[in-house]
């Protein structure tokens, strides 16, 4: 219970100091470049123009990745004995969800382009690192390799998206896609007492996730000034994800040397 009031907090904090730089940047979103995704309405919600939160819903719903982001980081010192999965890997990865819960709020509560990198960025992160940490244990790499291996993915992808925004998607997908199918296929046999169903579980959210996500993006279940909105559906249906991908790597038994 003192992890979850302490993980409140700290993503109430970071909260107020995401919407302390947006009160010092706006509400005037129209001076900066807008977001890729205007040419084609930038999902369901329509904006509150003028206002600080331009798509209010899908800017608070955001906040489920830094609480989950949050919680993790907390639990980082605190591993089950003989976890394989502790220390920095588990800060870094809590990190991670923070990083993409903040980046959503800047999109939304913006539609800028600025907004649009950062709210890449930590799906970037996050996803380059299920990848690696997949290749580790399929591969079996060492620390170093495995680790300079996730500084080139991410360093690629995040060049791309400088150079070209329009690109996001695509790379996101596939990236996420080939750290499931490599988990799933090479990795997860390779973790020993690994808890399948955490697995499982994160690839459902997900796939629901998309589902909800492709609806709301194409305009087929849409209410513009509803607080119900499907793609903030989809940042809840994320953040429980990478819960699941938490606890699933959690769940592994580190092998002790003989």
């Amino acid at each position: 219970m003192g992890r979850i009031l302490a993980a409140i907090a700290l993503s109430a904090l970071g909260g107020l100091a995401t919407l302390a730089l947006l009160q010092a940047l706006g509400p005037d979103w129209t001076r900066f470049l807008p977001a890729n995704c205007l040419a084609t309405h930038c999902f369901c919600e329509a904006p509150r123009n003028g206002e600080l939160l331009l798509q209010p819903a899908n800017s608070w719903s955001s906040l489920g990745f830094v609480l989950v982001g949050s919680w993790i980081l907390l639990g980082a010192r605190g591993a089950p004995q003989g976890a394989a999965f502790a220390g920095g890997p588990v800060a870094w990865f809590g990190v991670t969800s923070i990083v993409i819960g903040i980046g959503s709020v800047l999109l939304h509560a913006t539609l800028t382009l600025w907004g649009q990198f950062y709210d890449v960025l930590g799906m970037y992160l996050l996803s380059s690192f299920m990848a690696a940490y997949a290749a580790q244990r399929w591969l079996r790499l060492s620390n170093a390799m495995a680790f300079g291996l996730y500084v080139a993915v991410c360093a690629v992808l995040i060049g791309l998206l400088w150079i070209m925004p329009e690109t996001r998607r695509w790379l996101f997908g596939i990236v996420l896609l080939a750290a499931i199918a490599m988990e799933l296929f090479f990795a997860r046999p390779r973790r020993p007492g690994v808890n399948t169903a955490w697995f499982w579980y994160g690839f459902l959210a997900n796939a629901v996730a998309f589902g909800v996500w492709t609806l709301d993006n194409t305009l087929t279940l849409c209410a513009p000034h509803s607080l119900l909105q499907g793609h903030a559906i989809w940042h809840l249906l994320g953040a429980a994800a990478v819960t699941f991908t938490y606890l699933y790597y959690r769940s592994e038994r580190a092998v002790m040397a003989p």
